[in-house]
């Protein structure tokens, strides 16, 4: 050392380490530097953690004393503990260099070279500087050496492991083993602060023998890394490294032995790891490599389908793993779905469907074209939304899946491998559109593609048998709707080499043989061999056996059966094959884990076929109709999607009317009445639940009230009109309503076991729904295939029952029709010209309908004169105007026969429950405001312009008592908004403007507006339970649409339920010149007697349209005095 430098001080800038080699390839905890000066001293760097970069930053400075020793020592080691460690690591650099050579650079930065190792040529780069006496500085922090016998013998161990593994010397291994490792562990108690080093070290030389084939025990090697990771917990600086430690070990015990157990864990174990690894750093590099978690993914996706709650649990953990972007995400998403699809098979749970789509959806949305499998994963996708639709009845989810198949055909051309199967799914979704909307091409095209289908798997293939299934039940599916017995004979062909070809353990097998069995019931049906039957009976009761008791397909395997059964006794009419059938009906219905559009399916077929052979179940079997209706349109979150769901099914528009005279026909008319009403106005009989007063229950559990609310409002908030576009957003808009629903229903069975509230929103009972007829008796006509009738509740006691046997429900059909062209071709005729074809269907409706009702009235109960009355018309009765009624006759002493307005003032209600519900309102009142509005000029393609509205709101003006509040709303204010805050803000309202019925929609019925229209829906959202009285004096508002009469979708209804008690509307169009007539004498009959200070009674609505209309007799034609309904209190 130059004289010079006596007493002086270097300065050493640690910069990097490059190409850090690993020899041993065990994966270290970190890697540090030290500079050795004697024997005695050495300065050591903080142990890093390794980086997956070539170099290793550094950042360290330390400050030598020059000394008389001539070199230095520099080291690079690698630790297997990022804490305490044990020994002093593995070598993997080594140099001695003198002093003068550290300062032969200057400030310039400069690498020192180590010698290579293993392929590796590792350097350190660092600055070496001078500092004189005078300068500041810091002197270096030295460890002293500390010498022990286990540190010794595990630097030992490692350095013969190293020789073993760059020599792949058995013995270096033995001795690294026994000789060191394992000494060191016995040294080491189970409290030493060290165990769990000499555990890892001991277990990791072990593996690596393993791995290379030269020590045989692999489950002592893993019962050593599960007890180094138990002494480092989570928190624990080498828990991440023990967590890698362990999860390697099974993942090659599951190489070697195939022990599934191991994959699973290994993959939980990853799901530990990774979030403690960051991104760049070695050990997340090989971790997340491919003999890391890449092996274990693969390996997971190879696993045999299982759809256990353990299985399932297992595929969440290693989608996990498998974080966006990962090369296996698609695959692994689309393995889980499968699982949950599977799981959802045999349980039914829908959420499991629901999640298996999402799924889906995204596998899809990661697949772009060109994707290898797309096909593939759009084919799964559509099969879920088809299985949902089977489920749900949700017809999007239908029509999205054949968009699906159809794409993934596009991406199958003649001579792809899986063509086959995207023609047979295509062709199973457009049979299953076939039977929702009939298009005879459906059913034709779905034929086609599946005998392709069948030609492309010939015997040899193994899909043969299960193409051959599917294209047996569509053949079978067009014999049933077009009767081509060809088409019956070759589905059984097919049915039985199906059913032949499949092994008796195969998780479809009991379809093939329920299929089997329907075909051979039909054939039966027709040539009455006895052998069919037979043998159909026994397919059918083997498919169930086959089934445990919660599958969802023992719905249709009891479905098959009764049809069996019931066909033999439509033959051989031995009575206990019909109650076999229905037994088996009644099952089917009930099962719990079918969606409720299948089982409504069979409580329909139950019913009618009950119905048809006189069974005692009838009455059941609508009950059960019902309920399930309500259930299954309880679940859909919007008002249009529940209207969709109850006119889905054919021949249930008729299920309360039919249900009620079944009711009838047994003479128990109380049910009649409940039935008729549990199966009427269901829209608005759910809407409602979410709107009942909890006045009473906030009294005895509160908490269970605010309960309620909550939810009722989540579930009123979540409702929507609209129709979202983007499927996937509306799927979990879908699930979230539904889970909303659950917990809804959860509190109300809460709320049922509370002292008091055990009907607590229960269909009403009779005598609930008695109270509708508190101020008079209410008349319910039921128009039936089965029979027409009225019944009429008094205000109390039983009701009365009055036959109509001269009037069918074909006949009210046409009486409908003709009122309709009799009404159309009046509106064209002069104001003086006689109404013939008018006076003749009124006389009608009087004699046939109304008469007898009259005398019942009259005679039975002997009501007074001009007393309210309330008409609850049914299905084709709601299209009659039944308020109307005359006999046009003229008596002996030449007096006119009184006709139904004359005797009694007339009022409609929707429902029985309506009138009940607006009656409990009227007991919060608060003081009356009364708005007009009015649009006469709608605006360009709305409608002509109405020239008598102006006028029309002037006159009720002045008609309006002085002491009400009132206010004007027309011309450009008359817009949606205006007229939907002026609803909102005042108790009485009274409304000129167009009106339009939606036949198609019809909560799409409106008002026009300036700008928008006001549409029934807008009406609905609203709840304004101090309204009392609206006058729509505007065409068609309370007339309802024709697809579902029963539910009573209208404008007037609309108001009504959202709460105004009293309503008068229209049946048909308006002449707004004429119009004006009855509205100014309804308004003076309103107000006339009004005492100043007196209140403003809404309940004189329907005495003073009576009035009106008797008034006006020589100013209005017949048909516009008629237009006039009132509905409501």
């Amino acid at each position: 050392m130059p004289g010079s430098l006596d007493g002086q001080s270097i300065r050493l800038e640690l910069i990097r380490v490059n190409d850090l080699p690993l020899p041993s390839n065990r994966i270290p905890a970190g890697f540090y530097v030290s500079i050795n000066v004697d024997s005695r001293r050495r300065w050591k760097s903080p142990v890093r953690v390794v980086s997956s970069d070539d170099a290793e930053l550094l950042g360290d400075v330390v400050t030598l004393s020059l000394c008389d020793v001539p070199e230095l020592s520099v080291e690079i080691r690698v630790s297997y503990e990022l804490g305490r460690m044990l020994g002093s690591g593995e070598v993997v650099g080594k140099l001695g260099i003198s002093w003068d050579e550290l300062l032969n650079y200057g400030d310039e930065p400069f690498e020192l070279s180590f010698p290579s190792i293993c392929g590796y040529h590792p350097s350190l780069t660092l600055k070496a500087a001078v500092l004189h006496p005078c300068d500041d500085h810091d002197g270096a922090l030295f460890d002293s050496l500390v010498d022990c016998e286990i540190a010794r013998d595990t630097d030992a161990g490692h350095a013969r492991f190293v020789e073993y593994v760059t020599t792949k010397t058995v013995s270096y291994l033995n001795d690294a083993v026994e000789h060191f490792f394992q000494s060191v562990l016995d040294q080491c108690p189970v409290d030493h602060p060290d165990r769990a080093s000499a555990l890892a070290n001991l277990a990791s030389a072990r593996l690596k023998g393993y791995i290379q084939g030269d020590l045989e025990d692999i489950d002592s090697t893993i019962s050593l890394f599960r007890e180094a990771l138990a002494l480092r917990p989570q928190g624990h600086p080498d828990h991440p490294l023990s967590l890698y430690h362990l999860a390697e070990a099974l993942t090659w015990r599951y190489r070697e032995e195939d022990t599934t157990v191991d994959l699973h864990e290994s993959a939980q174990l990853y799901c530990k790891l990774l979030p403690l690894c960051p991104e760049g750093t070695y050990l997340r590099g090989i971790a997340a490599g491919a003999n890391g978690v890449d092996y274990v993914i693969d390996g997971c996706n190879n696993l045999p389908k299982d759809a256990s709650d353990d299985a399932i649990h297992f595929r969440r953990i290693v989608l996990q793993l498998c974080p966006l972007g990962h090369q296996h995400r698609p695959r692994t998403l689309d393995k889980l779905s499968r699982a949950l699809r599977l799981r959802f098979t045999q349980y039914g749970s829908i959420d499991d469907l629901d999640e298996c789509i999402k799924l889906r959806r995204e596998v899809v949305s990661l697949c772009s074209e060109g994707h290898s499998e797309r096909d593939t994963y759009l084919n799964n996708l559509a099969a879920s939304l088809r299985s949902r639709f089977d489920h749900q009845g949700r017809s999007h989810d239908l029509d999205e899946a054949i968009c699906l198949y159809e794409e993934a055909l596009r991406m199958c051309p003649v001579g792809h491998k899986t063509r086959h199967v995207s023609l047979s799914t295509l062709g199973g979704a457009l049979r299953v559109r076939f039977i929702q909307r009939g298009v005879v091409d459906d059913i034709n095209r779905a034929i086609s593609f599946r005998r392709e289908a069948l030609m492309l798997s010939p015997p040899e293939h193994p899909d043969h048998d299960l193409m051959l299934h599917h294209l047996a039940i569509t053949l079978k599916i067009r014999y049933n709707e077009l009767d081509a017995s060809e088409d019956l004979n070759e589905a059984i062909d097919l049915c039985r080499k199906s059913l032949r070809l499949t092994r008796l353990d195969h998780p479809e097998r009991h379809r093939r043989l329920y299929n089997l069995s329907s075909t051979l019931s039909s054939r039966f049906t027709d040539t009455q061999e006895n052998q069919d039957i037979e043998e159909a009976i026994r397919l059918s009761q083997e498919s169930l056996d086959a089934l445990p008791s919660l599958h969802p397909d023992r719905c249709s395997s009891h479905s098959w059966l009764g049809t069996a059964y019931l066909s033999r006794y439509q033959v051989q009419h031995n009575p206990a094959d019909l109650s076999l059938a229905v037994d088996h009906f009644r099952l089917a219905s009930g099962h719990p884990t079918q969606g409720f559009p299948q089982r409504i399916i069979e409580a329909i077929h139950w019913a009618r076929q009950a119905e048809v052979y006189q069974h005692e179940s009838a009455l059941e079997a609508y009950q059960m109709c019902l309920e399930l209706f309500d259930n299954h349109v309880m679940t859909r979150s919007s008002i249009i999607s529940r209207r969709e769901a109850a006119t889905a099914f054919r021949g249930a528009r008729s299920l309360p009317v039919d249900a009620a005279s079944c009711a009838i026909r047994r003479d128990n008319l109380r049910q009649a009445v409940e039935l008729a009403e549990q199966g009427r106005g269901q829209q608005w009989s759910l809407a409602s639940r979410l709107r009942t007063p909890l006045e009473d229950l906030e009294s005895t559990s509160p908490k269970l009230a605010r309960k309620l609310s909550e939810l009722s409002k989540s579930l009123s908030d979540a409702q929507s009109s609209a129709t979202l576009t983007d499927r996937a957003a509306a799927d979990v808009a879908a699930t979230q309503y539904r889970r909303l629903t659950e917990q809804w229903g959860a509190a109300v069975a809460e709320i049922r076991n509370v002292k008091g509230f055990s009907r607590f929103l229960l269909p009403p009972s009779y005598e609930d729904l008695q109270a509708a007829a508190r101020y008079g008796p209410v008349i319910i006509l039921i128009a039936s295939k089965y029979s027409c009738s009225a019944i009429i509740v008094p205000t109390s006691g039983d009701p009365h029952h009055v036959p109509l046997p001269s009037i069918a429900l074909a006949d009210l059909k046409t009486l409908k029709d003709r009122f309709a062209r009799a009404i159309r071709n009046a509106s064209s005729m002069g104001p003086k010209q006689p109404r013939n074809d008018l006076i003749v269907l009124l006389r009608a409706v009087w004699d046939e309908i109304m008469l007898p009702v009259v005398n019942v009235l009259q005679q039975s109960l002997k009501l007074e004169s001009l007393s309210r009355i309330w008409l609850c018309p049914t299905a084709a009765f709601t299209s009659i105007p039944l308020h109307a009624a005359h006999p046009f006759r003229t008596n002996a002493d030449r007096s006119k026969e009184p006709c139904l307005e004359d005797l009694y003032i007339c009022s409609y209600t929707p429902t029985l429950s309506a009138l009940v519900r607006s009656r409990q309102m009227m007991k919060k009142r608060v003081l009356p405001s009364f708005v007009t509005i009015g649009q006469g000029q709608p605006g360009k393609g709305k409608g002509k312009a109405l020239l008598a509205v102006d006028s029309e709101l002037e006159l009720v003006r002045k008609l309006v008592p002085a002491t009400a509040n009132s206010n004007t709303i027309s011309g450009d204010a008359a817009t949606r908004a205006g007229a939907l805050e002026a609803l909102q803000q005042n108790t009485w309202v009274h409304l000129a403007c167009h009106g339009k019925q939606d036949p198609k929609q019809p909560y799409n019925s409106h008002f026009v507006m300036r700008d928008k229209s006001l549409t029934l829906l807008d009406i609905m959202e609203k709840d304004i339970p101090h309204a009392e009285f609206a006058f729509l004096s505007a065409c068609h508002t309370a007339v309802g649409d024709e697809e579902t009469p029963d539910e009573v979708i209208h404008l007037a209804a609309g108001l009504q339920f959202s709460g105004f008690k009293s309503v008068v509307g229209t049946l048909w169009q308006v002449d707004d010149a004429v119009a004006k007539h009855v509205v100014q004498a309804f308004y003076k009959n309103m107000f006339e007697d009004l005492e100043v200070g007196g209140e403003m009674d809404c309940t004189k609505a329907a005495w003073a349209l009576n009035r009106a209309t008797h008034a006006v007799k020589t100013e209005v034609p017949l048909e516009q005095r008629m237009v006039f309904v009132h509905i409501g209190v």
